[in-house]
């Protein structure tokens, strides 16, 4: 069975191409490379230059290779720009996943493994986030992604359409040196860039009602993201049952006080950050549970703080 995974050359889809690798399962990648790397392709893995938005192209991708399921990460990810930019985050992620699947549904492609988010939670009143807790997204961001889960789940009921949400939390790490976190949005990224030019790193608010004052957050490492993913695909293939979404959280979080030192303490470089005012809108704790992933999907964190701190930074500095 062949997977083709959208957006295959960023990130984290570029891992994900790795999990399918190393499990011998096939994979084609559909990249527009507005965000992602060509480079981060594995050299076998089939590439297919393009956009999600042209059915064309996704409807012969699926007939050239025999494409028998789909996980689909591609999309525009920078929540706070999504403000700025709604109308261009909703032809991303919401037109896009739309035209995705009439493309799948016109080839009887019929199981699908979806890049959701924690943005669907916004800021969730709760201290541990489960697949239950309230959807308030606050950003365009998360409002497409969890349109585009209705999307999915109505297809789903619709034409029978097998799928399953993944709704990420912080991911951070890296699980070959060849591929590394290259959004300018992203606490590591911002952290290592900052080192690597001489700058001081920054914690925007240190006067949160947390252990340490600064904002808690549930970091994930990438590698075990892209494993979930493989996992979910399989079942999906297999015509497991699956549930409509998983949280992929740690179910205990991290300050940025705690990266910050954890950085210090990996790379050897002492600094004492420089403490910025709040931003707006940025809660004091976000922590999800992963208890259904870990049921169904062989969820678990597998790399400590240090270990998830170490292969970035040895991944960032590789690429310098």
């Amino acid at each position: 069975m062949t997977w083709l995974v959208t957006g295959g050359a960023g990130y984290i889809g570029a891992h994900v191409v790795r999990a399918f690798e190393a499990k011998g399962i096939e994979s084609v990648v559909i990249d527009d490379l507005s965000s992602g790397r060509r480079d981060f392709v594995p050299g076998g893995t089939p590439f297919v230059q393009g956009t999600i938005l042209d059915g064309e192209l996704l409807e012969s991708t699926f007939e050239r290779f025999d494409i028998q399921g789909v996980v689909h990460l591609a999309g525009f990810k920078y929540a706070g720009v999504s403000v700025q930019r709604p109308l261009h985050t909703y032809s991303q992620n919401v037109t896009g996943t739309a035209t995705l699947l009439a493309a799948m549904a016109e080839r009887g492609v019929e199981r699908i493994v979806f890049s959701s988010s924690a943005a669907v939670y916004g800021t969730p009143n709760v201290d541990l986030v489960t697949e239950e807790t309230a959807k308030r997204p606050e950003s365009p961001y998360g409002e497409s992604k969890l349109i585009g889960e209705w999307l999915i789940a109505d297809q789903g009921r619709a034409a029978g359409l097998r799928h399953t949400s993944l709704r990420y939390f912080n991911v951070v790490g890296s699980g070959t040196s060849e591929v590394y976190d290259v959004s300018p949005h992203n606490l590591f990224p911002l952290i290592f860039d900052a080192l690597l030019d001489g700058r001081t790193p920054r914690i925007n608010g240190d006067d949160y009602p947390t252990p340490d004052g600064t904002c808690v957050r549930d970091y994930i490492h990438v590698a075990d993201l892209a494993e979930a993913h493989v996992v979910a695909a399989q079942r999906l293939a297999a015509g497991e049952p699956v549930e409509p979404a998983y949280n992929l959280g740690s179910g205990d979080g991290v300050s940025v006080g705690e990266i910050m030192r954890a950085v210090a303490r990996v790379t050897g470089i002492e600094f004492a950050p420089e403490i910025a005012p709040r931003r707006v809108g940025d809660p004091a704790r976000i922590v999800a549970t992963g208890e259904l992933a870990a049921r169904d999907l062989d969820w678990r964190m597998r790399h400590s703080l240090d270990e998830m701190v170490r292969s970035a930074w040895s991944a960032r500095r590789a690429a310098a």
